[in-house]
């Protein structure tokens, strides 16, 4: 065992072990697998994308005969023989302590014998993610299918959050959608679970960050998955991006147009949060005060653009939780109730690589080289995120 050892590691999964040890964050053992699949047991059968922290094949695993997405773990050159980055056992670690239909699920861990820096998440596969059905299919849900599946990431959410964990990182290209219906939240690179301590600003897309995120709150809860859950409910209404900010300003100034701007009589914390980054500067406030978004949703009943607007909250302790939203008017009152999952429309999964990439790079998603380093909270250990 390498002099490694007797520096502190990090918690690890008993299921990462290799000959019936637990690896202890560093792949150093050079004997057979214990509990860690073979990666020779799964066929690569096409790339599907790209997650916070590694590459997605659709594969084929050999031994069941059932289709899965392997998840590659991305390692830096200088961080080989260093083991698992701290970022991919954190989501493995949370993956696996996770049960519940509209999470996506981690089957098992596969390991190369040649390469024990080769390690890659094995889980359930989704035929389609919802970026994917709008901006390639065209997809125009109906109001039943859009409350069957706001219905599905707010349980999705429930859960999460009754667990302490924050997804940091809800968009559509995060939303999967199966072939008979059933939304699965994936890709939990950013997750953690709640805590006290200061926690990086730096977290989901744009297009998807709370106000809060945006003028750099380093103390926040839940309530930034429920924003960027009222983005992704404008998002299926209309088929269109709610707010495509290109920069963190821009973002600002989109979420004040639409919403009017905050006063610190609706938002009596934002005086005290540092600002807009790199300068954390105060922010610009709009001279429009009116919420445009009834206007916005123009054809959208009472209740659903209500919903939106509570979800849509400048202050985040007085949007909804999640258990609070599934008990909104919307779904249980206002019609058409939500379809059953199965009546969703679904779609073949798209394969063409150049399909994708469009569609990645026009949701800010870069693919590889489309990231920035990102340090904090507490721990001194280097993060990618998405910009």
């Amino acid at each position: 065992m390498s002099d490694h050892t007797s520096q502190p590691q990090p918690q690890v999964p008993q299921f990462l072990s290799v000959s019936g040890k637990s690896l202890p964050g560093l792949l150093e053992a050079q004997t057979v697998l214990g509990k860690c699949r073979d990666i020779a047991d799964f066929e690569k059968l096409n790339r599907l994308g790209e997650g916070t922290y590694g590459v997605v094949h659709r594969s084929l695993d050999s031994l069941t005969n059932r289709i899965v997405a392997l998840k590659q773990v991305r390692i830096f050159d200088s961080d080989r023989g260093n083991g698992i980055p701290i970022t991919a056992l954190r989501e493995i670690s949370i993956l696996k302590s996770l049960r519940h239909t509209n999470i996506i699920s981690v089957l098992d861990v596969a390991v190369s014998t040649k390469d024990l820096d080769d390690v890659y998440m094995v889980e359930e596969y989704a035929e389609q993610d919802l970026a994917n059905l709008l901006d390639h299919a065209k997809v125009r849900f109906s109001e039943s299918e859009v409350k069957c599946l706001m219905k599905q990431l707010l349980e999705g959410m429930e859960y999460l959050h009754r667990h302490d964990i924050i997804h940091r990182d809800i968009k559509m290209s995060n939303l999967l959608l199966t072939r008979t219906g059933i939304l699965k939240l994936a890709d939990f690179g950013l997750a953690r679970e709640w805590s006290s301590r200061p926690l990086t600003p730096g977290v989901v897309t744009v297009w998807y960050r709370s106000p809060e995120l945006l003028l750099s709150a380093t103390r926040y809860t839940s309530s930034v998955d429920l924003w960027a859950a009222g983005c992704i409910m404008g998002e299926l209404l209309t088929s269109a991006p709610l707010l495509p900010g290109e920069t963190e300003l821009q973002q600002w100034h989109l979420i004040c147009s639409l919403l009017g701007a905050p006063s610190v009589r609706i938002w009596p914390r934002m005086p005290s949060l540092p600002g807009l980054p790199p300068n954390h500067t105060p922010p610009p406030l709009p001279r429009n005060t009116v919420n445009l978004l009834e206007k916005k949703l123009h054809g959208q009943k009472r209740e659903c653009i209500n919903l939106v607007n509570e979800l849509l909250t400048y202050d985040p302790d007085m949007r909804p939780s999640a258990p609070r939203a599934l008990r909104h008017a919307y779904f249980t009152r206002e019609q058409p109730a939500a379809c059953k999952p199965e009546m969703v429309q679904t779609f073949p999964e798209i394969r063409n690589e150049e399909v994708k990439r469009t569609v990645e790079m026009k949701r800010g998603n870069e693919g590889p080289g489309g990231y920035v380093f990102d340090f904090g909270e507490g721990e001194g250990e280097r993060k990618r995120r998405k910009r």
